[in-house]
């Protein structure tokens, strides 16, 4: 199993906004390809900034780029992220050690 890590930072006046509107793109698309296993979302507000870290559970690379691309190592963007994101970060993969 791999775990693919992605962090992103809005401002905290549009935290709630941005969680809907990850909800309807980001997350759909990851849930609706083949070899998802699952996620988790991260929510912290700290001081003027709401962050998001979100973790994603795959069966294997080949799934991760059914997703995000061949370039699987560069996160996967959608149009509105610019109303959003002041900084554009990329994902980190780990190999799963151990669910319990």
């Amino acid at each position: 199993m791999i775990a693919r890590t992605w962090h992103g930072a809005v401002p905290k006046a549009l935290g709630d906004d941005y969680y809907d509107y990850i909800e309807k793109t980001g997350l759909k698309d990851i849930r609706d390809t083949k070899g998802n296993l699952g996620n988790l979302v991260f929510r912290r507000d700290e001081k003027d900034q709401t962050h998001f870290l979100l973790i994603s559970l795959w069966d294997s690379f080949d799934s991760i780029k059914d997703y995000a691309g061949d370039d699987y190592t560069k996160a996967r963007y959608y149009q509105e992220d610019e109303k959003f994101l002041k900084d554009f970060e990329d994902v980190l993969h780990y190999k799963v050690m151990i669910v319990e």
